[in-house]
């Protein structure tokens, strides 16, 4: 270059700044890729409901001639019963497969040593533990949704095929059945669960973060200690109580229901059976967030310091 030349140089471009919202979307995307059980063992489980409710369809016209002799109230539960209640094992599963996720979805990749790899990513720590506590709060719930839906809709096209391929009417059950009633009534389910069962997943994912061996129990002793010191010192069984509120204690806050005679569940599928109000107000709701949040925070902090097993 001569004396007389000008240098000149062209400033360095800064790389773009990867919006929040576009890195979460991929990070729940990445666990959907890596834990194809998130989705496999819902579809089975719906399969598994329809080819049981295929064999119950054979004795279905017989049950059909005999509900319509039944009082009104009756009736309705014997024809669309099999049909509400076909959801239930499919949400089921989906909540059993949030737990173990849960319970491996940090622990897995310092297992595997895959947590290096992670974190040269320009990924936060945050980031991370948000789309994983994502996935059974959020995309579980939706999926089970669809599934449900889907699996009802075609036992309600067998159900139809076999009345009428045995000469019967199938309008009692297209008229007994509630379609747009019975979505909001499962949507609305799903919702109460993942929020009443979200300090059972942000417990599990602190654990999964903390733990360098055996999560599920490191997950188990500390309640299990917890009550067994209370019923020795003080011959008292709040704990354990408290914990089977968290179990079992979504359907009693949110719905509006009154027990069966027989031994079957109740029959939930009526708008009027919803009770958002009562749930939204129940103590135990927000001290079971706030103790999620509490988790989730407890986990981002020791994801960053943590190192492989």
């Amino acid at each position: 270059m001569n004396n007389g030349d000008i240098a000149v140089t062209s400033p360095r471009t800064a790389p773009a700044a990867i919006p929040a919202k576009r890195l979460l979307y991929w990070s729940v995307r990445r666990e959907l890729w890596e834990n194809r059980f998130l989705y496999l063992v819902p579809l089975i489980v719906s399969a598994i409901v329809l080819f049981a409710s295929f064999i119950h369809l054979f004795g279905f016209p017989r049950r059909m001639q005999n509900a319509l002799t039944l009082d009104p109230a009756r009736q309705h539960a014997v024809i669309v019963g099999p049909f509400s209640m076909a959801p239930a094992p499919i949400m089921f599963a989906t909540f059993l497969v949030g737990l173990f996720y849960c319970l491996d979805a940090l622990y897995g990749e310092r297992r595997d040593r895959s947590i290096l790899f992670w974190k040269s990513l320009p990924v936060s720590d945050r980031t991370t533990v948000l789309s994983k506590v994502t996935v059974p709060l959020v995309v579980l719930p939706l999926f089970a949704f669809a599934l449900a839906l889907v699996t009802q809709r075609f036992m309600m096209l067998q159900a139809t095929a076999v009345l009428v391929a045995n000469g019967m009417s199938a309008a009692p059950l297209w008229k007994e059945f509630r379609f747009f009633q019975e979505s909001l009534v499962m949507l609305y389910g799903l919702v109460v669960h993942a929020l009443w069962y979200a300090p059972i997943y942000g417990w599990l994912l602190l654990v999964s973060a903390w733990a360098k061996r055996a999560p599920l129990l490191w997950a188990l002793v500390p309640p299990m200690l917890i009550s067994a010191f209370e019923r020795g010192a003080f011959g008292t069984r709040s704990f354990m109580r408290m914990l089977q509120y968290r179990v079992t204690g979504a359907m009693q806050e949110a719905f509006l229901f009154t027990p069966r005679r027989d031994s079957h569940p109740p029959l939930i599928d009526q708008l009027s059976q919803l009770d958002p109000a009562r749930f939204l107000t129940r103590p135990g709701l927000w001290v079971g967030l706030a103790f999620a949040v509490v988790c989730l925070v407890a986990a981002v902090r020791l994801r960053r310091n943590r190192e492989p097993i």
